[in-house]
């Protein structure tokens, strides 16, 4: 081409530039009007040059021509349906297109835009291109077509993206791609709830159309489908005053169950994003709430004085965990703690008001009288927990041989069911185990699979001879790898060492002749193991969580309160030091070099199917 192609693209783009300027920043007058006109000339006179040039170009050049001059066509109908849908035409019959067709104004103010996308982009790019091959003899066809084809897509991707953002703005749709999700009623708190033998009330106050409303209330439409005497209700604080008021509510965004003149609370807010790590746990905070207003309370005697395990390490040579979680999951399965010791007359008998006695982690034996109140306590139908450490070197016969029990001071050890924590062969020291009967104590972990995990376990065995009337069941007992760790290596010298599943908890009952009650029957869970239910443990195990609840709710005559308590809270990802030197170097270099390796062997495939 003899004569440069891109001045009739600028006298194009300033027509469209005064179109611009006299519709969208002038206002109404003269001056829009004049400017308007102006912008609508030179888009005309362009396209008019631009047909000019089409026939009289070359054959090579005449395509290029013509595509441009269909594009120009393009560009001048996005105008025409421009000023099909704005106010011009009302001033020629006084009508807007708006109010006689609605729907077609609506599809002509937007589809204008993307019309006149489709023209712009590609005779940008053409005439880049085009300009690039001035000087050359002949053009080159296939580029244009590429920059075409290039202007039309950035056209489309462009319509696409703000189409997409019209529509997500006008539905206001929130999606939201991280996990989050409200916990459904689990085993334990649908039993408890229908368990109930009086009326309780569950009252929610939240505004209306509140996105936390609506989960809180999904679940408990959810909880009452098999609990005649659970009633819910939803009330709005400044609504329900009165209400409000009955409950001790002072705003919305809580829920209360209510039994009487007994309230608990759970505070949830009314904003979602942050009242979702609540409503992850919703299930949980639930059934400790129902447990306070709908059962009685029961009393719990921790024996002390001989080096049990506190909420707080003793320190000294007593290095051993504490046991606060196991503390604070008594309290919210609404039992009362005291301790019990020498000074609280536990050398006379045990309290009259006691549900249970538990003995967690002791270091010495117990004086002849204390043993004496406990065997006393188990025969009236007391009930007992004793967790014990085979660390100590102490056999504890004063209180197990009432049991028919023995407990054996030597370290089990596994070398296939096991927890690492060191990294080291002391490891083999924690072993874990599925190995459940069907006793009521492991119901929950025999039908989940839940693993229990134990920290230097003893041997629990049945003596040979023991009062008839004492029935033994080992509820836990240990993988068939296990062994007896005589010398503490860690390795497994058979003989005289044996791997075995040997007995690791035991659940005892002994039955008053006459009687069917489970209050006047000696029910007691041996643990051949504190660490089981000491913090480190109890805090990452469900397991072990669930043998210390079930076995309490057995010793009381609650199985059917057993269960699952659902919980969605995210799980921490815990890694050695070792574990996060390989991510590091995995992660900055192996994995850009892997990238990069992969690009030069697919250049040097091409580079070689080229040739």
């Amino acid at each position: 081409m003899k004569r440069a192609s891109f001045p009739v693209a600028i006298l194009f783009a300033l027509g469209l530039l005064g179109l611009w300027v006299g519709e969208r920043v002038f206002e109404a007058g003269t001056g829009r009007v004049a400017l308007s006109w102006i912008g609508a000339g030179l888009t005309v006179a362009a396209t008019l040059w631009r047909l000019l040039r089409a026939r009289t170009a070359r054959p090579g050049a005449a395509q290029v021509e013509n595509a441009l001059l269909g594009l120009q066509v393009v560009g001048l109908a996005a105008v025409a349906m421009y000023f099909a849908q704005s106010d011009a035409l009302a001033k020629l019959d006084g009508a807007l297109l708006s109010a006689a067709s609605p729907k077609l104004s609506g599809a002509l103010s937007a589809l204008w835009p993307a019309v006149m996308a489709a023209a712009v982009f590609p005779i940008v790019l053409m005439e880049l291109a085009y300009a690039a091959m001035a000087k050359a003899p002949t053009v080159e066809v296939g580029r244009i077509r590429d920059a075409l084809f290039s202007g039309l897509g950035t056209a489309a991707l462009l319509t696409f993206a703000t189409a997409a953002l019209y529509v997500a703005t006008e539905r206001d749709a929130k999606v939201d791609f991280s996990y989050f999700r409200t916990t459904k009623p689990g085993e334990a708190t649908r039993r408890l709830a229908q368990s109930l033998d009086e009326p309780v009330t569950a009252a929610m106050f939240f505004p209306p159309a509140n996105e936390v409303s609506e989960q809180v209330q999904t679940y408990f439409d959810d909880l009452k489908k098999d609990a005649p005497q659970l009633k819910v209700l939803i009330l709005d604080h400044a609504l329900e005053p009165v209400r409000a008021k009955e409950f001790g509510v002072s705003g919305n965004g809580v829920v209360v169950l209510s039994k009487g003149a007994r309230h608990e609370s759970i505070y949830l807010g009314t904003e979602l994003e942050k009242a979702k790590t609540q409503l992850r746990g919703l299930d949980q905070d639930v059934q400790k709430r129902l447990l306070m207003v709908a059962k009685s309370k029961k009393t719990i005697y921790l024996t002390a004085g001989h080096g049990e395990r506190t909420q707080e390490p003793l320190g000294g040579a007593d290095q051993r965990a504490a046991i606060s979680l196991l503390y604070g999951e008594l309290k919210a399965q609404n039992y009362e703690l005291k301790q019990l010791s020498g000074a609280e007359g536990l050398g006379q008998e045990v309290p009259k008001d006691a549900a249970a006695v538990l003995v967690l982690g002791p270091t010495a034996p117990f004086q002849e009288p204390e043993a004496r109140a406990l065997a006393e306590f188990g025969k009236r139908g007391g009930k007992l927990v004793l967790a014990l450490d085979p660390e100590a070197g102490v056999g504890f016969d004063e209180l197990l041989q009432p049991m028919g029990l023995k407990l054996t001071s030597v370290i089990l050890a596994n070398d296939v069911a096991y927890a690492r924590k060191t990294y080291t062969v002391s490891d083999r020291g924690i072993i874990g185990t599925k190995s459940y009967s069907s006793h009521p104590a492991v119901t929950t972990n025999g039908r989940s699979g839940f693993p229990v995990f134990f920290n230097g376990a003893g041997i629990l065995d049945e003596l040979p001879t023991h009062p008839g009337e004492l029935s033994i069941d080992f509820a836990v007992r240990a993988e068939s790898a296990t062994w007896n760790d005589l010398n503490r290596n860690f390795q497994a010298d058979v003989p005289p060492e044996v791997r075995k599943a040997y007995g690791v908890v035991a659940a005892v009952t002994r039955r008053k002749t006459g009687s069917t009650r489970v209050e006047d029957e000696l029910r007691a869970l041996v643990i051949s193991d504190s660490d089981a239910i000491a913090d480190e443990v109890l805090g990452v195990s469900k397991g072990n969580g669930y043998l210390i609840v079930d076995g309490l709710k057995w010793l009381f005559g609650d199985e059917q309160l057993q269960g699952i308590v659902n919980q969605e809270t995210d799980v921490a990802i815990s890694r050695t030091t070792t574990q996060d030197k390989v991510w590091f170097w995995t992660t900055t270099f192996l994995g850009p070099v892997g990238v990069l390796g992969a690009g030069l062997v697919f250049r040097r495939r091409k580079k070689e199917i080229v040739r």
